[in-house]
């Protein structure tokens, strides 16, 4: 009588599975195929309930947890596949036609990748993109460790210099971008003028308006990189701060000789996230210059010097209405901020060995 019960379970599990498979399936074929079926979300929700459903009545006990374990992350696994997989796997499919944001007609092939090799202002991009991350990553790194150095001494109200520290990256980008801009051209403009009798705004000229940018990001990010910085310094045993200072050592050998080697997986930590941040600059460089002003690049005057890879997709895809052109840019972008990226981990664990 239980093996029967246990046959019946599992025969209405597997029915479940299969029934809710085709189901998720084809709602997910009319919603790629364009089919305007308002049932389709509706079989879509069925489809996902009944395959957790037969999961969960599966009549096993060997990998009944492992099973369990698998349904409560469905709903994190399914965003994933959903918010970045998929779209993923039809940018780059897209990137090959000629896709107008609604439906694709031909297939291109690789025109739309040999046309942006063809724009100098892509490849202008691409280039003070690379100068901007390498900036970013000497500037953000050091001062955050300068503010993470002075808010672990034992001076009064490190508390209140932490919190100042780190609020400007509570800030939005575009909010920040707009006050700096206004800093930039009313305020240092005044400043300049008293003491130089020169009014000239920095977002008036390229080489000024790029470390304009630099020198925002600069102090938006700088604290919350000082904040992982606190905690590897503080992870740092202080018997062994005493035992160096018992021994003679003055504060820079400490520093260098015992502080930097300690933390070198944070030091790690805080490159990796300074140089992918800085690689997808994109509000900041929107509000504060929105890509002006011009530049010379190879005889040619670029009209949006200032413009960053992550900008020039964006004015490619909707400004200029451009899609598979823009779309192919996000996926030569996602390629190299994937190469710098491991090139960037594989690097830091070789020196942390080696520290």
């Amino acid at each position: 009588m239980g093996n029967e019960v246990s046959m019946g379970k599992k025969i209405t599990a597997i029915l479940m599975l299969v029934v809710g498979v085709l189901f998720f399936v084809r709602a997910m074929m009319l919603d790629f195929s364009g089919s305007k079926a308002d049932f389709r979300g509706a079989m879509l929700i069925i489809g996902v309930v009944l395959i957790i459903a037969g999961l969960y009545f599966f009549p096993t006990l060997r990998y009944h947890r492992t099973i369990i374990n698998i349904i409560f992350l469905f709903p994190l696994l399914f965003a994933f596949l959903v918010t970045v997989i998929i779209p993923l796997v039809l940018g780059v499919s897209y990137s090959f036609t000629d896709w107008d944001g609604i439906r694709m007609n031909n297939i291109v092939g690789l025109a739309n990748y040999t046309k942006i090799f063809s724009q100098k202002d892509f490849i202008w991009s691409i280039l003070i993109t690379f100068m901007f991350v390498v900036f970013n990553m000497i500037l953000v790194n050091l001062v955050a460790f300068l503010l993470a150095l002075l808010c672990t001494s034992k001076l009064k109200g490190m508390g209140f210099f932490r919190a100042a520290y780190f609020l400007h990256n509570l800030i939005g980008g575009i909010v920040l971008g707009y006050i700096w801009q206004f800093v930039f051209s009313n305020v240092v403009t005044k400043i300049t003028m008293t003491l130089i009798k020169d009014n000239t705004s920095m977002l008036e000229n390229f080489r000024t308006a790029f470390f304009a940018i630099i020198i925002v990001y600069v102090w938006q990010y700088a604290g919350y990189i000082m904040l992982i910085y606190i905690t590897g310094l503080n992870t740092v045993p202080g018997d062994v701060i005493e035992a160096a200072a018992i021994d003679g050592a003055s504060p820079m050998q400490t520093l260098f000789d015992i502080k930097i080697p300690m933390i070198a997986p944070t030091i790690t930590i805080c490159t990796f996230l300074t140089l992918t941040s800085a690689f997808k600059q994109f509000d900041v460089n929107l509000a504060l210059t929105n890509g002006t002003p011009s530049a010379d690049f190879m005889g040619e005057y670029i009209t949006q010097g200032t413009s960053m890879l992550a900008l020039n997709i964006f004015q490619t895809a909707v400004v200029k209405d451009n899609y598979p052109l823009g779309q192919s840019k996000a996926v030569l972008f996602f390629i190299i901020l994937a190469i710098v990226s491991i090139l960037q981990v594989r690097i830091s664990n070789k020196k942390e060995v080696e520290l």
